[in-house]
């Protein structure tokens, strides 16, 4: 997958400052090759900053897992902080085949989660539409030598040939980075999995589908507890599906969820084991002068994020980003339109199934700012304390190493600038849907098709 890599470097001490239609942020490195013609296994599917930011993983639709390291050296100089290079790669999920129901389950990457860091490895979770599983990422840089009874090539000796007593010792080796499958949860969801999260006790994480939530014990494989079913009776009556979850990032008996029909719940498990009576509902009421065929399409949830504070809530649905007060539930305290041009455009977005995507999106490390993707590898950013937002683009043609990117706006004239683009020149098969925020430094990463890049903030 990475076999040919276009990476930048970056030496801010050189970069020019902000000028008319510049932004603060610019192009670190673009990771992946830069070919027309990609592999469907090729194509990430998540991304995601470790707890410290020191690791960064990617998974793709072929189940492989790339994992990106912060250079030490880099880490320390401002100039150089973005720079990050492979440090391991391996083949999470194989496709399987259900023989009862006669379908083929996917090897696609879902979600990727990192648990927090407790000793020298690294852990994580991973899942596909299917089975959740628990990583170890452990470095080895020295090996067992002189056993009694094996030889150094591996062949065992035979005891009665022993004449003398050894004591084995480590010896020195090249550093060998391993990923080893520690746990793997299985059979849990009858529908795919789209959100796992990790709770903030540490011990316990939620794995969703399209109608059930299910806590699990990281420690423990062969059972989970239904914490949500929405499942009706007659599934002729269903009438809307989970589409996100996630778990306080403060509280460990607090999670929420997302369903199709825009709505939000927040649930306390201390109220009782099954939380299908939700604690708290967050919805915005229709406007019905704007109700149309597509009207429930784009109000469908497709990601939701704590803030780090925990006060906060962010929300991603097709056409806006919505922040919402966890203490008020009748209406968003902020909204920001993230592409708001494409409402005329709905009917031939249906069409090429475009309108379907679900777009992620995620919080700076103060809460600051929020980031998300849209189309023509446009990512939107919205700064919440000086109000202010920007389009930017993720390209490798259009954008220099170390200086600033080119900021854009998307017009319906036909008279436009240099820095403006046409709704109907917007290309909707570049996409950006996931993306991650270093929860420390001004570094984000996103994925487009293949590629991954990653951006980072001048100083002032």
């Amino acid at each position: 997958m990475w076999s040919l890599c276009w990476t930048y470097s970056l030496n801010l001490s050189s970069v020019p400052g902000d000028g008319e239609g510049q932004s603060r942020w610019c192009l670190s490195q673009v990771k992946g090759a830069i070919d027309d013609d990609v592999a469907e296994a090729d194509i990430i599917s998540a991304v995601e900053f470790s707890h410290s930011g020191e690791l960064l993983a990617t998974g793709d639709r072929g189940g492989r897992i790339v994992i990106f390291q912060q250079e030490q050296e880099s880490k320390n100089l401002p100039q150089g902080r973005a720079e990050y290079n492979v440090y391991s790669t391996f083949q999470s999920h194989e496709p399987e085949f259900d023989y009862l129901k006669s379908l083929e389950i996917e090897e696609k990457i879902n979600k990727i989660r990192w648990l927090p860091q407790k000793n020298a490895a690294h852990f994580l979770l991973s899942t596909n539409d299917k089975t959740v599983k628990l990583w170890k990422i452990s470095e080895r840089d020295k090996r067992p030598e002189g056993y009694n009874l094996k030889e150094e090539d591996g062949r065992y000796r035979h005891p009665s040939s022993l004449t003398t007593l050894r004591v084995p010792v480590f010896q020195p080796m090249d550093l060998m980075v391993e990923a080893s499958p520690r746990r793997v949860y299985a059979n849990a969801h009858t529908y795919h999995i789209n959100s796992i999260s990790v709770n903030s006790d540490n011990e316990t994480y939620l794995s969703a589908d399209d109608l059930r939530i299910n806590l699990w014990h990281l420690d423990f494989t062969d059972r989970s507890f239904n914490i949500v079913d929405i499942k009706p009776a007659n599934m002729e009556e269903l009438t809307e599906v989970i589409t996100a979850s996630e778990f306080h990032p403060l509280q460990c008996n607090t999670f929420v969820y997302g369903s199709s029909k825009g709505s939000v719940r927040l649930c306390d498990m201390r109220a009782s084991a099954l939380c299908d009576q939700h604690s708290k509902l967050f919805e915005e009421p229709e406007d019905p002068s704007t109700r149309s065929f597509f009207s429930e399409i784009i109000s469908s949830i497709s990601d939701v994020k704590f803030s780090h504070s925990g006060r906060y809530m962010m929300t991603r649905d097709y056409l806006t980003l919505k922040i919402w007060d966890l203490h008020m539930e009748s209406r968003p305290v902020e909204t920001y339109q993230v592409h708001g041009y494409l409402r005329s455009k709905l009917c031939s977005l249906y069409e090429n199934d475009c309108i379907f995507d679900k777009f992620e999106c995620c919080w700076r490390g103060d809460d600051s700012e929020v980031m998300t993707g849209s189309y023509n590898n446009f990512f939107r950013m919205f700064d919440r304390d000086a109000q202010r937002d920007v389009t930017l683009e993720a390209s490798w043609e259009n954008g220099s190493p170390g200086c600033s990117l080119k900021t854009w706006r998307v017009c319906a004239g036909s008279r436009r600038k240099r820095s403006e683009i046409g709704v109907d020149c917007l290309d909707f098969s570049r996409k950006i849907l996931y993306t991650s925020w270093h929860p420390q430094d001004s570094i984000v990463a996103l994925a487009t098709v293949n590629n991954l890049y990653i951006f980072q903030e001048k100083p002032n």
